[in-house]
């Protein structure tokens, strides 16, 4: 089974992030709670929206 990916939107950026090992076995600690499994660049973006969100409602 060939798993193909689709483009990336065209209003993003890629972005190079450095991590520590433990922060990436965390990350990928916490992808296997999720039903789909996602990518570790999915599981951040993830991340990155819910603390966002959460940060923009304490305002």
């Amino acid at each position: 089974m060939v798993i193909t990916m689709a483009p990336p939107k065209k209003d993003t950026e890629a972005l190079t992030l450095r991590l520590s090992r433990s922060m990436i076995d965390a990350i990928d600690e916490r992808r296997r709670l999720e039903a789909d499994i996602p990518t570790r660049p999915e599981m951040i973006r993830r991340v990155l929206e819910k603390w966002l969100q959460i940060d923009t409602e304490q305002q």
